[in-house]
């Protein structure tokens, strides 16, 4: 599956589920802001860490998917599992950039200006998520090509 950003995907999202997005992030905000008001900054933190969309942008991946694999007469079901498998994937991949970032901002903000550690954790996150990214889809291509090596000797 290749990811690319499709500005006609805008098209095909309804109100409600722009709504629902902004809903879901909204209540996992508040949480968050609950859990550190009761439980103090540092365990509130780690709730920040949690994709907010998420939910919300898994239950719509599928339901576009499969929608759109119905229209072509086919059954979307699988398809539509594995679009939202890869949605994960990419979240908790972008999770262990805002791990970084976090790591960033937490070393450098007393002593350097802001303006300058967020840029430098905004980029740490951003080389983070892409290299990780990266040694995913490489340790897949070694995955296949070890099997494709495989079934070669067998034959």
């Amino acid at each position: 599956m290749v990811v690319r950003f499709e500005l006609s995907a805008l098209k095909r999202t309804k109100w409600y589920e722009i709504f629902l997005r902004i809903l879901f992030g909204g209540v996992a905000t508040v949480a968050t802001g609950m859990v550190a008001k009761s439980f103090g900054p540092i365990l509130g933190g780690l709730f920040l860490a949690f994709p907010a969309i998420f939910p919300a942008t898994a239950s719509l991946v599928e339901k576009h998917e499969r929608e759109k694999k119905q229209r072509a007469g086919i059954n979307g079901t699988m398809r539509s599992r594995n679009a939202v498998a890869l949605e994960a994937r990419g979240a908790a991949m972008g999770s262990i950039g805002l791990a970084v970032f976090a790591i960033v901002v937490w070393k450098f903000l007393s002593g350097e200006p802001q303006w300058v550690v967020l840029a430098a954790a905004g980029l740490a996150w951003l080389v983070t998520s892409m290299l990780i990214w990266q040694l995913r889809r490489a340790i897949r291509s070694n995955r296949s090509k070890l099997k494709h090596a495989g079934q070669t000797r067998e034959a």
